[in-house]
């Protein structure tokens, strides 16, 4: 059995899908095909069931998932400790984030300070974050939504305020404070109702008791503020306090109370995390600490 066929098999058993699994771990089908039959031939019993060219992984193959994903994640910690006693430099850290944006500066600032740290990065929803940690996919998290399991721990590292959103020359543009009441009587620009900020939000308006009329739901924030700026409508945003640069919007303080969203780091206590991510945790504190 090679470590090869396991990290192929892994894939193949995540997407259940041989075509797929190929294109992403970009290998021709056949010999991802005779792998995957190679693994069965070695183990004695076949690890899906195959079916009119469709596959699903079987109760074998469920068992052996579980018992390989094990064997990869600790074999990865093994080089993780490997790589700490060549020192911090040759470290690793695997980021999990639902917010890009919010990390930037600091990824950037960590990355000048260290430039032969091997930072990777995954852009996942909130829910997808907490799972990266779980199962040791990740070793560190960035997400507005708190990591429920017992195991992991977190510290809340970000605060921002929710304003809304409007365009220069809106009437609402000179307040200095608005009721989302009131601000309920715009048309309104939000996220995907499945999106989890949308959810957030929605979870504010409805305390308020606020009822918008959404005109338009977008996927990313910058497109929620290109169709604000364009004057389509108005939009609740969050940012920190004092932040705003950009001059064709006008961010208005919401008065309600709550319009607040934290921001959290995230780790599992029980997985070894590299002197990288160690540092980079501790980095990251510091940093939203002082900005």
């Amino acid at each position: 059995m090679e470590l090869l066929q396991l990290q192929y098999f892994r894939t193949v058993a995540r997407l259940e899908h041989m075509t797929k699994a190929s294109r992403e771990l970009r290998i021709a089908q056949p010999a991802l095909s005779k792998t995957i039959s190679r693994l069965e031939e070695d183990i004695g019993v076949p690890l899906f069931d195959r079916n009119k060219g469709k596959i699903r992984l079987n109760l074998y193959g469920k068992a052996f998932l579980n018992k390989a994903e094990q064997a990869l994640r600790l074999l990865e910690e093994g080089k993780r400790e490997v790589a700490d006693l060549a020192g911090l430099e040759k470290g690793g850290i695997h980021l999990a984030t639902s917010n890009l944006d919010r990390m930037a500066g600091a990824m950037n600032e960590f990355l000048a300070l260290h430039p032969e740290v091997n930072l990777r990065i995954s852009h996942v929803s909130p829910a997808q974050s907490a799972h990266h940690i779980a199962s040791g996919e990740a070793d560190l998290s960035f997400s507005p939504l708190p990591v429920e399991q017992t195991d992991c721990a977190q510290v809340p590292v970000l605060s921002e305020d929710l304003y809304l959103a409007v365009p220069l020359g809106h009437p609402f543009a000179g307040r200095s404070r608005i009721s989302l009441k009131e601000a309920a009587r715009e048309p309104f620009i939000g996220y995907r109702e499945d999106f989890i900020f949308q959810q957030m939000n929605d979870d504010i308006l409805k305390q308020a008791g606020a009822v918008p009329r959404y005109i338009c739901r977008v996927d990313e924030p910058p497109a929620i503020l290109s169709l604000v700026r364009a004057g389509i409508g108005v939009a609740l945003f969050g940012c920190k306090r004092g932040e705003n640069a950009d001059s064709d919007l006008v961010l208005v303080p919401v008065e309600d109370p709550g319009c607040r969203r934290q921001y959290y780091l995230a780790w599992h206590e029980q997985r070894y995390l590299s002197a990288a991510a160690r540092e980079f945790r501790d980095f990251v504190v510091q940093y939203f600490a002082k900005n």
